[in-house]
């Protein structure tokens, strides 16, 4: 029997997975560790009350909605051991606890009557049917999401490398990692971003990168939050929620894509969590995930990342980048002050476009404004500063901007598009946000 305390959790974690390999057949392996995923996926979430069930007392929900990521962990490797001990019996009755529990729950049900069949006859794979159908495919794939999840074990002391810089009100960021059904939740800890939770989410049916309308897929790219649309206004389809996202953006635009309806939402009351590519484009969360995500969701501030493979980096190489952004921002406000227009059109790439406007088109109107400007004054505040998925070296900067001057004042919230070219950093477009 290995020691957890010797070994901690991941490595215990492997070392007993390693085991259940080499003792069992690919089978049992399949079937016992996808059990004990699923009991600490389904208990990873407060659980939801059937119709003229009795609700649990509250100190019991109020428990459940506070379980830490090491508590599920600690429920994963007793589940575990259960399996180890070949206490199927046992994992049975952990089933069907949670099935009461969660009755909506396919994959579980699933599990079940896989648990119950082993009684007579091994079995070859999850969803042990003659002919497997789209459905039991469709479970096998989200016990393969959920599985993954508990195996890779988070990058330590690592961050997302688009979260850059968060404006002081922005209180989270949202980071979806598409190619592995997750969703990632972080806190802005005085500009430093700090993992808090992560969730299963379900995608496009095609995939990522969405182009066009219709074609089933998740967009990739910087995103934030619109709207909050309660239950009351959508159908059930959505389940308990739905939070709509500014796709297409300025850059999906610009690229000729196009589409609309693109959300954060949830499952229809009836299903506890869909496959990882079910949707037509949405990313979708079980209804307690959703319920405790929205908590933390700003409308019009928090911005939602989607990749198809997250990048990890050091804390500190984004502490260095966002010092280099910041200075060149801080050069094109100061640059813009001098009414110079050679200094000021500097930080403009050749391929730079506003609505209505390319650089040619640019450079003649600031050119033709600046000559009747006798001073300027720029303030800058608030300002985000957000890595693009997919687009190595482009950053999405926001800020609010007050600007006055010998005969103009005006305020706005600004989005600035800034790409490294020829290892400079330029505007390729801007505009209103």
């Amino acid at each position: 029997m290995f020691g957890i305390e010797e070994a901690g959790p991941a490595a215990f974690l492997a070392r007993l997975t390693a085991s259940i390999r080499r003792r069992a057949s690919l089978t049992f392996y399949l079937l016992l560790v996808s059990l004990c995923i699923f009991i600490a996926s389904l208990l990873s979430v407060p659980p939801t009350i059937a119709m003229g069930n009795k609700p649990p007392a509250a100190s019991k929900r109020d428990a459940a909605q506070n379980r830490t990521s090491s508590d599920l962990e600690s429920l994963l490797v007793k589940s575990l051991l259960e399996v180890r001990q070949n206490r199927l019996d046992v994992a049975l009755k952990d089933i069907e606890s949670l099935l009461t529990a969660y009755p909506t729950f396919k994959l579980a049900h699933l599990i079940r009557g896989d648990l119950l069949l082993a009684r007579a006859h091994p079995l070859s794979t999850i969803g042990n049917a003659t002919g497997a159908t789209q459905q039991q495919t469709d479970l096998r794939d989200e016990a393969r999401a959920r599985l993954r999840r508990y195996l890779e074990q988070m990058p330590v002391n690592r961050v997302p490398k688009y979260l850059v810089q968060f404006q002081p009100g922005q209180h989270y960021a949202v980071v979806v990692d598409t190619g592995k059904s997750r969703l990632y939740l972080f806190q802005n800890d005085n500009g430093t971003p700090r993992y808090v939770s992560d969730f299963y989410i379900t995608s496009g049916k095609a995939g990522a990168e969405k182009v066009k309308e219709g074609d089933q897929k998740t967009p990739l790219g910087v995103y934030f939050v619109t709207a909050s649309l309660p239950r009351t206004r959508i159908s059930d389809f959505y389940g308990t929620g739905a939070f709509p996202i500014n796709y297409p953006n300025e850059w999906d635009r610009r690229q000729g894509k196009n589409g609309h309806g693109i959300w954060l939402h949830g499952v229809p009351s009836n299903t506890y969590s869909r496959p990882p590519r079910a949707s037509s484009g949405c990313v979708v969360l079980a209804n307690p995930d959703l319920d405790r995500l929205a908590k933390d969701l700003q409308v019009g501030l928090t911005p939602v990342i989607i990749s198809d493979q997250v990048e990890w980096v050091d804390a500190k190489e984004l502490a260095a980048q966002r010092s280099l952004l910041d200075q060149r921002v801080e050069d094109w406000r100061r640059d813009w002050e001098s009414i110079d227009s050679d200094k000021y059109l500097r930080h403009y790439s050749k391929s730079f476009s506003a609505p209505g406007q390319n650089f040619r088109s640019w450079n003649e109107q600031k050119r033709q404004v600046n000559a009747g400007k006798s001073w300027v004054k720029v303030k800058l505040s608030n300002m985000s500063i957000f890595g693009y998925p997919g687009n190595e070296n482009m950053m999405v900067v926001t800020f609010d901007q007050d600007y006055s001057s010998n005969n103009l004042k005006n305020q706005m919230r600004k989005r600035q598009y800034w790409k490294l070219e020829n290892n400079e950093w330029k505007i390729i477009f801007e505009g209103a946000a």
